[in-house]
């Protein structure tokens, strides 16, 4: 029986159930009771319980309140501190989304300006943080998810009806798993694996090399196992561009399916992919794809919180957890079959604590096979104590400004420039040095992300934001460039600090910066982030004393310096750890996201020390899971 028909089944025969939907795996119940829309919560209840699926319960649109006195009420009922926003409409699902910057007053003390405005206007209220800092794109982003509502509703409710109705095999079949290696085999970058069971085609991570050229940038899509057609989803472990800066290009070939991932990573990895065209642009190249497939990457996402469990395929259910790495990054853990196999995807992650976010989950219900990074992979491959990298960077900003000259620290727009920015301001308030930081790039948009988002940072700096009201974000030592002209009246103004993007300076405002600043030996340059090998940042990293950048043959006079300790990546140690940590501890290992010297290393001595099957697999190789 189909869960839909059940459920209607146990609901009263007077409930009036006008229609029914699937929301990916949620089910939504409309009905035109006014009296069961308001007290149908213990019924509703009952049914979750038993039939073991979320069901949601909402107004018929004839019941419901015309949407512009809808609006009235909403302004009357929350209070102005609240200082909302946006109040954006779904008319095709009965929802009403409030966007305000203190969501707790919006919702009110036990939630009760949601309930009465439930139940006076019949729409569903929704409460959304909005970002202290303003950012259009962000907001725009946002905005997408409104623009269709009910092609929005469509869409969820196929998603609904492959995960439970559409069923491929018998019960009588062979059940298996496989996953095929289309990038990041051996190497850093373009991560792409494929997820094959008698059900389900499952695409984890579809992501690029910019630091590669031509056809070894992106993922093997000419697979003979990868048909987009075929794919029943996509699931995102968190927004760096070598992880999802190939997804847009899956919606211009046509894919229409879902994206799971955090909404953090949804609207990161929509702000990197914009930015993506905009170094491609401004380096005179034909962009891989546009804003339009973008906006249906954004279309077609469903954001999940950190352990909520959810089916995606009749076969697979998933289950994201904080992977430490970057905001909102996630471990992707799959129950395959009914019990029958449990295989986790790290993606990055990075088992201690940082500033900004706490060490990944070490925790799990089940867990047979694990694939993960080995970025750090190689014995050697041993971070120094944060708390020292932390104060070598202080020691290199004070040296620097106190004979004049300026910080260039190339970052990664998500994460690291984000802890970096924690750092100075800390520095700045303890010390009481005053000097300005300057943000660019697309730095201070994924900073308002951050600011939107504090329940994926760690509780430190949550407290900051919410109730302290010590939001270190908003520091008057941070200042945004944001044209070519302020970036040279930066150049050309006193000594400062600048973070900016990319952090392996293959493109973006970084390599300008480096560009004007090489020549001065009162600068600094100071790596955080991993230099792919290529890339304009390993080659300066390495020591090359002149490099092309432009039409110009720039010259490195400028001090360089390179701290590994702040890196969101796990090192060898931390690697190690996390197998022996883990619970239940895994009985295979496959190791990817790493060079290959490194990959293999660290799969040689997993299976030393703990007795685990361990694999490297290259690109295009598939391997079963069980």
């Amino acid at each position: 029986m189909v869960v839909i028909e059940g459920i209607l089944n146990k609901v009263p025969s007077d409930a009036q159930v006008t229609s029914t939907a699937y929301e990916g795996a949620n089910i939504v119940l409309y009905t035109k009771n006014k009296v069961f829309f308001k007290e149908g919560g213990d019924i509703i209840r009952a049914l979750v319980d038993e039939f073991k699926k979320r069901i949601d319960l909402r107004a018929d649109s004839h019941i419901r309140m015309d949407a512009e006195k809808a609006r009235e009420f909403v302004e009357k009922t929350i209070p102005a501190d609240a200082d909302i926003t946006q109040i954006l409409f779904e008319p095709a699902r009965s929802i009403i989304t409030i966007e305000a910057k203190k969501p707790g007053v919006a919702i009110g003390k036990d939630g009760e300006n949601l309930k009465r405005i439930k139940e006076e206007t019949f729409w569903t209220p929704l409460v959304r943080r909005e970002s202290v800092i303003p950012s259009k794109i962000t907001t725009n982003i946002r905005n997408v998810l409104f623009t269709d509502s009910e092609y929005r509703r469509k869409f969820l409710d196929s998603v609904g009806k492959r995960i439970y109705e559409l069923r491929k095999k018998s019960a009588d079949d062979e059940m298996w798993a496989r996953i095929s290696i289309l990038g990041a085999g051996r190497q850093v970058g373009r991560s792409c694996f494929l997820l094959q069971t008698p059900e389900s085609k499952i695409l984890l991570d579809c992501g690029i090399n910019v630091a590669a050229q031509g056809k070894y940038q992106f993922p093997y899509v000419n697979a003979p196992e990868f048909h987009i057609e075929d794919l029943d989803a996509v699931i995102i472990s968190h927004a760096h561009l070598d992880h999802s800066g190939f997804l847009p290009y899956l919606f211009k070939m046509g894919y229409r399916g879902p994206v799971y991932c955090t909404e953090a990573t949804r609207d990161a990895m929509a702000l990197l992919a914009l930015d993506y065209i905009d170094v491609a642009q401004a380096g005179l190249k034909q962009p891989l794809y546009s804003s339009t497939d973008i906006k249906e990457m954004i279309k077609h996402c469903i954001t999940l919180e950190y352990s909520e469990v959810t089916d995606i395929t009749p076969d697979v259910r998933i289950t994201l957890y904080n992977a430490g790495h970057i905001l909102g990054s996630s471990f992707i853990h799959c129950h395959i079959g009914e019990g029958w196999h449990n295989f986790m995807y790290t993606g990055d992650f990075k088992v201690k604590s940082s500033m900004l976010f706490d060490g990944c989950a070490l925790v799990f219900p089940r867990l047979e096979t694990v694939m993960m990074e080995s970025t750090y992979g190689l014995t050697d491959d041993m971070m120094p104590p944060r708390e020292d990298c932390e104060k070598q960077m202080i020691k290199i900003v004070k040296e620097t400004i106190q004979r004049k000259g300026k910080v260039l620290i190339p970052s990664l727009g998500v994460g690291r420039s984000q802890e970096i920015m924690l750092l100075l301001e800390k520095f700045s308030r303890e010390e009481k040095i005053d000097f300005p930081v300057w943000i660019d790039g697309m730095v201070w948009d994924i900073t308002a992300i951050h600011n939107a988002y504090p329940r994926f940072l760690n509780k430190d700096v949550r407290e900051k934001i919410f109730y302290e009201g010590k939001d270190p974000f908003l520091s008057p030592i941070f200042k945004q460039v944001g044209s070519s002209k302020e970036r040279k009246l930066v150049l050309e103004g006193p000594p400062c600090v600048i973070v900016a993007t990319s952090g392996m300076l293959t493109g973006g405002p970084s390599v300008q910066y480096l560009k004007e600043m090489a020549d001065n030996p009162k600068n600094s340059l100071i790596f955080t982030s991993y230099q792919s090998e290529g890339a304009l940042g390993s080659r300066v990293q390495k020591g090359e004393k002149e490099v092309q950048i432009d039409d110009t043959l720039v010259k490195i006079k400028l001090e360089l310096h390179t701290l590994y300790g702040l890196s969101g990546h796990s090192d060898r140690e931390e690697l190690g750890s996390f197998i022996q940590k883990v619970k239940p501890r895994p009985r295979k290992a496959i190791i990817v996201h790493g060079e290959s010297s490194k990959t293999l290393d660290l799969a040689s001595n997993l299976h030393k020390t703990f007795k685990i099957e361990t694999i490297a697999p290259r690109n295009l190789e598939s391997i079963r899971l069980r």
